[in-house]
């Protein structure tokens, strides 16, 4: 009962729905009344076809200042070149915690010497799919063939880069830039998919992904600062919103986000109601706009004008009510990590319809969607928000792709488990690249200040820690010990 109350507490959840969603309700109906005033504006950017269809006008690219063109290029010219494998190391020195990380799982302490240099070996082999002969020194004791191999098996795991993510993320947060680009409140979900050309019975076959053969997906999780929080590799035709809640809640570390964007593709309205029970606001970029369906609690009034043709469906209070008590056991077990919430997923669909628990937490969910999508239909600046933190994402795995870039970016892992720590490297190694830039883009921003540039505060949140062009992920390996962790290194000269 103890944890009972605790949980309800934290998620801010009454024991008895029916205040709850009589708030609810209002605020669905103020919304509709709001959002249909718009419709008799002139000039509005939204409209309803005689068949309910709703239909909003496409964003226009908001034109780049030549202000911030310069500031870019300025900024690009400053940094310096450098090797992948020399940012991994240079990130290992700012953080001791992340070496740290790195716990045998015999013996669980990181007792070889020159442990920094092999796991930074092995990460960059496995981020950037060129196995480990490229990366193979035999003058250097950490970097022999089969001391990496003994680390790759004994080091390298999932759950220890995890726990190496982690001061990654709270160090990039504490920079200038970092805050600059974003609160650290708003995080995104999206898949990045691989290829699999080996057999593998966790590769899937999906012509829209893979053409004519099969690969595997790897849903993974941003924030706004653009650090990567978490990821989990599923196969390549499963449902993204079946997984997409235990990515969102099991995150590395960092501070836990209040709002959450997907793609379309990721949601549906049981996904919704779980995430609102969950305490998080959810907001998929809504791509098929006319297909979308409202919904309301009762028969829409005269005041919701056109929106009451859009507003087809009825939500159903009464089931929410009914099975209220076992909502809040879900919840409850889903927010202490008792079960999966992928498992929960499933388990309240049965061939694709779902129960009578998950069709009441869907009837929930339809609340918030259709409170989500007059926001998206009443709000410039609330679209322009999610398509912005998608674009961030749509960096990130831009990045990710450069880096893992042998093989032909194909992924060669039979089993689930070599897909989770390859993919898991990749994500680290992505994480260690956004932490250097973001370092060294704020100290260039401080160094041109300096030497009298003024540069807009606006044109700084503009800029993206996921450029690459100064990354080199090709030729020869440098695997010593950059001298950096007191000292940066010196920027370019300005031009």
């Amino acid at each position: 009962a103890g944890t009972r109350g605790a949980v309800l507490e934290t998620l801010s959840l009454p024991e008895e729905s029916r205040g709850l969603v009589a708030e609810h309700e209002a605020a669905l109906d103020a919304g509709y009344r709001r959002v249909a005033t718009q419709f008799d504006h002139s000039g509005s950017d939204l409209s309803v076809d005689d068949d309910g269809r709703l239909h909003v006008s496409a964003l226009r690219a908001v034109d780049e200042p030549p202000s911030l063109v310069e500031l870019r290029r300025a900024i690009a010219h400053k940094l310096p070149r450098v090797d992948l494998s020399q940012i991994v190391l240079e990130a290992m020195g700012w953080e001791p915690k992340f070496v740290q990380a790195f716990k045998s799982w015999s013996t669980g302490n990181p007792r070889l010497e020159g442990l920094d240099v092999s796991v930074a070996a092995c990460l960059a082999a496995q981020a950037m799919n060129i196995g480990y002969d490229a990366v193979v020194d035999k003058t250097n004791s950490a970097l022999r063939r089969d001391r990496l191999s003994h680390v790759a098996q004994t080091y390298i795991s999932a759950e220890n880069m995890a726990q190496a993510n982690r001061p990654l993320i709270e160090h990039q947060a504490s920079i200038d830039f970092a805050e600059a680009i974003g609160g650290g409140q708003v995080a995104a979900v999206d898949g990045m998919r691989f290829v699999v050309p080996v057999k593998s019975i966790y590769a899937r076959a999906n012509r829209r992904y893979f053409g004519h053969r099969k690969g595997v997906t790897w849903l993974n999780m941003i924030n706004d600062h653009a650090m990567g929080l978490g990821a989990k590799v599923v196969s390549g035709t499963v449902r993204d919103s079946l997984h997409v809640i235990d990515v969102i809640h099991n995150q590395d570390g960092g501070q836990r986000p209040d709002i959450v964007v997907t793609d379309t593709a990721s949601y549906s309205d049981l996904v919704f109601g779980l995430l609102q029970l969950l305490d998080y606001s959810y907001r998929p970029a809504l791509a098929d706009m006319p297909d979308q369906k409202m919904w309301t609690t009762t028969r829409p009034p005269a005041a919701y004008g056109s929106l009451a043709t859009a507003a087809r469906g009825r939500i159903s209070t009464a089931k929410i009510e009914q099975h209220w008590p076992d909502i809040l056991r879900v919840v409850g077990s889903i927010h202490t990590g008792a079960v999966r919430a992928y498992d929960i997923v499933r388990m309240l669909q049965r061939d694709g319809r779902p129960t009578a628990l998950g069709e009441a937490i869907a009837s929930y969910g339809r609340i918030f969607k259709s409170l989500h999508m007059l926001d998206y239909l009443d709000d410039e600046t609330y679209r322009r928000e999610i398509k912005s933190v998608r674009n961030l994402q749509e960096g990130r795995h831009a990045l990710a792709q450069r880096i893992f870039h042998g093989k032909k970016g194909e992924l060669h892992q039979r089993y689930h488990q070599g897909m989770e720590d390859q993919l898991g490297a990749l994500g680290l190694v992505v994480n260690c690249v956004v932490l250097w830039n973001t370092f060294y883009i704020d100290l260039a921003i401080k160094e041109l200040r300096g030497q009298g540039h003024h540069i807009h505060d606006e044109d700084i949140a503009r800029l993206s820690p996921y450029i690459r062009a100064h990354v080199n992920v090709h030729g020869t390996y440098s695997f010593a010990r950059p001298d950096t962790a007191t000292q940066p290194r010196q920027l370019n000269a300005t031009k």
